[in-house]
C-alpha cells in the first residue's frame, strides 16, 4: 500500500526537528552525552548513525561542542535555550528591513505575562 510506510519504522522527521530534540535532550543534563545515550532518550526507533550526523551538522553549526575533557565522543550543548532563542531573534531583527516594525509586531503578541516580564526587563515595571 502505498505511503503507509513499513510496519515498524518510526515516523520520519525533518533535520530541523531531530537538531531540536537532540539540543532538547542534551539541555535536560548537566553531563556530555554520546551519540548512543542520546538515540536511547529519543527513542523512536532513531538509528544511531542519525543522531550521529545530527550531532555533526550541530558541531558544523557550533550549537553543540565535543567534550575534550571527557568521555570520547560525548557532547553538549554550547548555548542554553534562552542564548540560542536570543540569538535567533537578534538574526531575525538584522535580516529584516524594518527592525522596529518587527518589534512592534512582536511585541502586540505578547501575552500579560510576557508583557509584565518584558516591562520589568526594561525597568518600566509599571501597570
Amino acid at each position: 500500500m502505498a505511503g503507509t510506510g513499513s510496519p515498524g519504522r518510526a515516523e520520519r522527521r525533518s533535520a530541523g526537528a531531530l537538531e531540536s530534540e537532540v539540543l532538547a535532550t542534551l539541555w535536560a543534563t548537566e553531563r556530555p552525552l554520546t551519540p548512543a545515550e542520546i538515540q536511547t532518550e529519543i527513542g523512536g526507533g532513531l538509528a544511531y548513525n542519525t543522531v550521529h550526523t545530527i550531532l555533526k551538522r550541530l558541531f558544523d553549526k557550533g550549537l553543540v561542542l565535543r567534550d575534550a575533557n571527557g568521555r570520547r565522543g560525548a557532547y553538549r550543548p554550547a548555548k542554553n535555550a534562552a542564548e540560542l532563542t536570543a540569538e535567533a531573534m537578534h538574526d531575525a531583527l538584522d535580516r529584516g528591513p524594518d527592525p522596529i516594525a518587527a518589534l512592534q509586531q512582536f511585541v502586540s503578541g505578547l501575552s500579560p505575562e510576557e508583557e509584565r516580564a518584558l516591562r520589568d526587563l526594561l525597568g518600566g515595571g509599571g501597570a
